[in-house]
This record gives C-alpha cells, sequence and structure tokens, in this order.
C-alpha cells in the first residue's frame, strides 16, 4: 500500500485530468443532467447585467453556459480539465465571441469574475481539496463578487461525488464570504430531491484569504489545537484545516506572513 498522509482518504484512482476524460470517453457521465439544472436556471433568469463576468468551472458539457448565451449573457468563460468536452464545447461555440472555453486546471486559472457559478465541481474534488477551492474561489472574484450554486447536502458511501451538510459548509466558507442563501432546494430533479443545497455568498473584500503549508502540523496536532494557536495571532477570524492535514486556509483582517504563522504552531507536538 502507498504511503497516505495523516487523516487521507484512499482513492482508487487519483482524480485528475486523465480520470475525468476516461469517463467522457465512456460515457459514464451519471452526473450529466442533459440540460441546466432548475435550481440554476431560476437563478439566472433573476441576473439584470446581462454583461456580468460570469465563470463556470468543471464545466462539463455546459447547459449552463448554453443557457446563459441564449439569455443574451455576453461574457461567459468555462473550464474544463478534461480535453473532450473542451473541444466539444469549442467546437459548439466556435462562431460566439460571447464565451471562452478554457481547456486547463481550475487552480491554476486566472482572471476576475462578477458570478462563478457552482455546479458538481465541488462535489467532484476530495475534501482535501475544499480549503483550496474557497481560497481560489475568493482570489478570482472581483470585489463584492458572487459565488453560487447547488451543494449536496447528503453523505456517499464512496465519491466521487462527495457530499457534506450545510454546517460544515457555513464553517468552511465562513468570514471569507458573507451568506447571502444558503438552503435546501425545492425545484430540484426528482434524483436530487431533499438532497441539495441551493447557496449564493458574496465576496468578503475586507479579508485576506490564504492556504498555508506547515512542517510543524503533525498528525498527531489535533485541528482543535491548530485551531487555538492561530487564533492567538491577533485579527484571525477563521481558521480550516484540510482533511489530510496538508494545508489550513486563514481568513484575516490583516495580512499575516509566514513567520508569523509557524511561530504560533511551533509549540505544537511532532510525531
Amino acid at each position: 500500500m502507498s504511503d497516505l498522509k495523516c487523516g487521507a482518504t484512499s482513492l482508487d484512482k487519483p482524480l485528475d485530468a486523465a480520470y475525468w476524460e476516461a469517463h467522457y470517453c465512456a460515457k459514464t457521465t451519471g452526473w450529466d443532467l442533459g440540460t441546466v439544472a432548475p435550481p440554476i436556471k431560476m437563478y439566472i433568469d433573476k441576473i439584470a447585467d446581462k454583461n456580468s463576468r460570469i465563470l463556470i468551472p468543471g464545466c462539463g458539457n455546459s447547459y449552463e453556459a448554453e443557457y446563459l448565451l441564449n439569455q443574451g449573457f455576453t461574457d461567459i468563460t468555462v473550464i474544463d480539465i478534461a480535453p473532450t468536452p473542451a473541444s466539444i464545447l469549442q467546437e459548439k461555440f466556435k462562431k460566439n465571441a460571447a464565451i471562452q472555453i478554457v481547456l486547463g486546471d481550475f487552480f491554476e486559472h486566472q482572471g476576475n469574475y462578477d458570478l462563478i457559478i457552482e455546479q458538481t465541481f465541488f462535489c467532484a474534488l476530495p475534501p482535501s481539496m475544499r480549503q483550496k477551492y474557497v481560497w481560489k474561489m475568493h482570489q478570482l472574484l472581483a470585489d463584492k463578487g458572487i459565488l453560487a450554486g447547488l451543494l449536496f447536502s447528503r453523505t456517499f458511501e464512496s465519491g466521487p461525488p462527495f457530499g457534506g451538510n450545510q454546517e460544515e459548509y457555513e464553517m468552511l466558507f465562513k468570514d471569507a464570504f458573507s451568506f447571502l442563501e444558503m438552503g435546501m432546494t425545492q425545484n430540484s430533479i426528482a434524483p436530487r430531491a431533499n438532497s441539495e443545497l441551493f447557496f449564493e455568498l458574496r465576496k468578503n473584500s475586507t479579508v485576506f484569504v490564504n492556504m498555508h503549508q506547515s512542517e510543524n502540523i503533525k498528525c498527531s496536532t489535533s485541528s482543535s489545537d491548530v485551531t487555538e494557536k492561530l487564533f492567538t495571532i491577533e485579527g484571525v477570524l477563521n481558521v480550516s484545516r484540510s482533511s489530510d492535514f496538508e494545508e489550513i486556509l486563514i481568513v484575516s483582517i490583516a495580512a499575516i506572513d509566514s513567520k508569523t504563522i509557524e511561530d504560533a504552531l511551533s509549540n505544537s507536538k511532532k510525531n
């Protein structure tokens, strides 16, 4: 058995470009609804500014993007790590200047967006990447930009998809974003009824959101111990530790340098 970090989840295969490409090639895309999700359609119908800069990560066949185009939106970017859906979309929309299709890693993407739409991207990521997701979303959004879409309000025996619950999502996004809405949907498609949360979050542009990796964080160090130590730093608002113990998401009212963080953690117990 290969070595695993403390707390890491063993996956049969890495969830990389090859993994998702294999699913598209084999047409084993059970997450694909074949249409825009009803709660997202309803949300799009309420957006007044057709020139909003919109990003859809992990876009797949991107029915949401097609719906946006049909409604007259003029600045849409979609990104996927798998070549097949990106190639299909590039051909489909090759004459439409209102949409840009990007083949690549979302976490390496650069841009500035008014709205990011979440639809089966968060749940496709290993749970250990959720802190990085929050950090990257905050980075990509313009001041007071919006992150909105759907999250699973249930757990799965294995994944992807990976689920969760409202309480843990609220703790994850706390202080980095303002909560405009988060609750169970009433108009999910039948197979997902009573298992989806619709959420709308506004970027808190007054805070600093950073990811930190530390050699001082060991398996024997409890998450509560790490959190307590980091909250001794003046201005820290929220701390979230990844499930593989590799990274910490820190939300603060002022920038915090790595030395300050390491000094706070230096008394943590080591294996």
